[in-house]
């Protein structure tokens, strides 16, 4: 076991969550991830490697270090939450492509060669695709913009699988090796580089993100705000530690996330904004490039993964009691929901950097990094991020969602599942015990820490900056409540994409992916009764095609409408394989 991927036990999972009924699909999609977790703390440890040779390449699946397994225990332990808070859900397609999805992060973050690091790439941006899509089916106003916004979701992702590809190509051309380790520089790093860079969302590059993170559905989106954004972090702190630019767009992401906050109304919007600030200082770190400054980008990973997992769970209850999702149809709640506000307040007073909770001891960390190397204006830059990050997700969101005056009093409202309870008590149980115990997350950072957050000059400063961001909410709450508006961003350049591009491309490929969603419903619905009742699975194949003429058209049109519409994960990866073989 200790030679086997955990990317492998994960996708293997995906299957079983396929094929097993309903009752039994909640335990599978907690069980595997733990069965990894499991894996990665006692059984694999740093140098463990697996070779795989294919046609003159030696390719290693598996390469362990102190940098992959970091990122591989909190993906690991977000794949348990996210399964927890999706207990209750009885879409089996939904909850097989978020394993796939969290397995291809993990594949990802131990991937020890760049075929594999491409491979895994695509496959992720596939099953996130499939999550965005999921949104269809929500019950909240707005929901049919899923569709849409997953399709251009995919055609970014593609993009950016595009240039990977290229870029590898070119590296090897170049005479690069095929290990996956820290590029020298050249053309195909620059395209990698650019690849990463969609990934992680960073500016202009961003806006992918924002229009897609809100439209997924509630359980999809805790998925989504863990695995494509960190994992292009870790694939920028393995491939490019120390690039200068990055010190820049890094800042210049922690700030624009909080201005865009500003102007959101619908609450996973601003958290998704949100994102793209925090990633901001893993970037930032990233590209000071220090020991200490890879910590601090790593650390604040690892934190991020779970309070922004937590707020995300927090809000997501907040849409399934409610099927409202925008501050202005909110408001006066928090009586009728207290666990959540109770849970979702230590998702906010981690990302807010509140002492005793996990961004104290992250957050913290990359700005000593960058106080170490004399980038006064970096430190500068990230607290007026950390303002920003305070007065809109730990203030401005709680506060017009759960405590201000009601502005709907016939809001009716429904039960929580036990299990979205269940996913934020884990986020939240984490998100306090890093808080508390920093050295639990220090002391399996890639390199050797020698930095202690909890000084009194630390502690002073941090509660003084949370002291005047509150009073300056209290100053300005009135202009600061939502209002019923669309914030233009860079998604307006796809968003407006010309008549013959929708018509030659995109209507097309929905059609494909929607005639083959379908199909493949039945498909695995036809596979799972076939092996649970074999004899009256074939007696109704049987009498389907014992119509004849226009009978057996209509009866097979029936059979293909009846199930909701579901993606077919197999044939969009044929139609990728037809893109990538015209292209090419």
């Amino acid at each position: 076991m200790s030679s086997l991927p955990p990317a492998l036990i994960m996708i293997a999972g995906a299957a079983l969550a396929l094929a097993v009924p309903n009752r039994l699909r909640g335990p599978v999609t907690v069980a595997v991830p733990l069965v990894v977790l499991g894996q990665m703390v006692w059984v694999l440890e740093p140098g463990d490697a697996w070779y795989v040779g294919w046609l003159s390449l030696e390719l290693m699946p598996l390469r362990v270090d102190k940098l992959s397994l970091v990122f591989g225990y909190v993906f690991a332990l977000a794949a348990v939450g996210g399964g927890l808070y999706a207990w209750h859900k009885p879409h089996r397609i939904e909850q097989s492509s978020a394993l796939i999805y969290a397995g291809t992060a993990i594949g990802i973050v131990f991937a020890g060669d760049l075929l594999t690091l491409v491979v895994f790439w695509e496959i992720m941006a596939l099953s996130a695709t499939y999550l965005v899509w999921s949104g269809a089916r929500e019950r909240y106003p707005g929901s049919s913009l899923a569709v849409g916004a997953g399709t251009r979701y995919l055609f970014v992702h593609l993009v950016g699988g595009t240039l990977l590809l290229g870029g590898v190509s070119w590296h090897l051309g170049s005479g690069g090796g095929m290990a996956f380790d820290a590029f020298s520089g050249g053309p195909g790093a620059w395209l990698i580089v650019t690849s990463f860079a969609i990934s992680a969302a960073i500016p202009p590059l961003h806006a992918w993100l924002t229009d897609s993170y809100p439209e997924a559905s509630i359980t999809g989106a805790v998925f989504l705000s863990a695995f494509t954004t960190k994992a292009a972090v870790y694939a920028l702190a393995r491939g490019f530690p120390g690039l200068d630019i990055l010190v820049y767009v890094g800042v210049a992401m922690a700030i624009y996330g909080v201005v865009y906050a500003v102007l959101e109304n619908d609450i996973r919007r601003l958290l998704a904004y949100h994102i793209v600030s925090q990633v901001g200082f893993m970037v930032a770190a990233i590209g000071i490039g220090t020991d200490t400054a890879i910590n601090g980008a790593v650390a604040h990973a690892f934190a991020h993964v779970t309070y922004k997992g937590l707020l995300f769970m927090g809000v997501g209850a907040v849409i399934y009691a409610t099927g409202r999702r925008t501050l202005t149809d909110l408001g006066g709640i928090g009586g009728r929901m207290p666990a959540v506000v109770a849970l979702y307040m230590v998702g906010a007073l981690s990302i807010s950097a509140f002492p005793l909770f996990s961004g104290f001891v992250s957050k913290s960390l990359v700005i000593f990094a960058a106080e170490e190397e004399g980038l006064r204006w970096v430190v500068l830059g990230l607290y007026v991020a950390s303002v920003g990050t305070f007065l809109h997700t730990g203030l401005k969101l709680p506060f017009f969602v759960w405590f201000d005056r009601p502005t709907r009093t016939d809001l009716k409202m429904v039960s929580v599942p036990w299990g979205m309870y269940a996913g934020m008590g884990l986020a939240a149980f984490v998100c306090v015990a890093i808080g508390v115990f920093p050295e639990l997350l220090y002391d399996r950072l890639p390199f050797e820490n020698h930095y202690a957050p909890y000084t009194t000059d630390h502690v002073l400063r941090a509660l003084q900056l949370l002291a005047f961001t509150l009073i300056g909410f209290w100053l300005f709450v009135d202009r600061l409540s939502g209002e019923r508006a669309v914030a233009v961003d860079t998604d307006w350049f796809y968003r407006k994409a010309g008549t013959p591009a929708r018509v030659l491309v995109l209507q097309p490929l929905e059609a494909i992916f929607t005639v083959s969603g379908r199909a493949m419903n039945q498909v695995v619905r036809l596979a799972t009764e076939v092996a649970m009742e074999p004899k009256s699975t074939l007696q109704k194949v049987l009498g389907l095609w014992s119509h004849r003429g226009l009978d057996r058209a209509e009866a097979l049109s029936d059979w293909l409408e009846r199930p909701p519409l579901g993606f077919a994960v197999a044939m969009v990866v044929v139609v990728w394989v037809v893109i990538t073989m015209v292209w090419y």
